[in-house]
C-alpha cells in the first residue's frame, strides 16, 4: 500500500470554520505531516486547518410513557379495589382522595388527587382522567 503524501495545490477534507461543517478544502501552506493553512471550496474563506470531525450518532431518547406508569400503578392497586363500594360518577357528586367511583365510560376508578374546586383527577385501566365534580 502506497502512502500519498499531500503538498500544496491538493484537495482535502476539512472542518470549515464558517461553514460549520465537513467540507472540502484546498491546501495552501503545508507543515510537516498535516496541512496548516487551508481554502474552502464552499465558501472560500481561508483558515488553519481542522481535521474533520467524526460524524455523530443521534441522540437516543429515552421517554417512558406515562401511560405505562399509570397502568403499572392501576394493576398494583387493582387487587385492593372492591368494585361493590364504588359510587356511581356523577359530575354533581363532591369526592374525596381515595374514593372508589364507576364511571359508564372508564369504569372502575380511583381519586388521586383534588384538582381544583370543581375537578378531580381519577385513575382509570386506561389512565388518568381530570373530571369534573361539584
Amino acid at each position: 500500500m502506497q502512502s500519498t503524501t499531500l503538498t500544496a495545490g491538493d484537495p482535502t477534507e476539512a472542518r470549515c470554520t464558517k461553514c460549520r461543517r465537513n467540507t472540502d478544502h484546498i491546501i495552501i501552506t503545508m507543515g510537516e505531516e498535516s496541512p496548516i493553512k487551508v481554502e474552502c471550496n464552499n465558501c472560500g474563506r481561508q483558515h488553519k486547518y481542522r481535521p474533520p470531525t467524526a460524524a455523530r450518532k443521534p441522540a437516543v431518547r429515552r421517554t417512558i410513557d406515562p401511560k405505562d406508569a399509570e397502568r403499572k400503578e392501576w394493576e398494583a392497586l387493582r387487587p385492593s379495589m372492591d368494585s361493590a363500594k364504588a359510587t356511581d360518577y356523577s359530575m354533581t357528586a363532591a369526592y374525596k382522595v381515595k374514593a372508589l367511583t364507576n364511571h359508564p365510560l372508564f369504569g372502575l376508578g380511583l381519586v388521586q388527587r383534588v384538582v381544583g374546586p370543581h375537578k378531580v383527577e381519577i385513575l382509570f385501566e386506561d389512565g388518568k382522567k381530570t373530571m369534573r365534580c361539584k
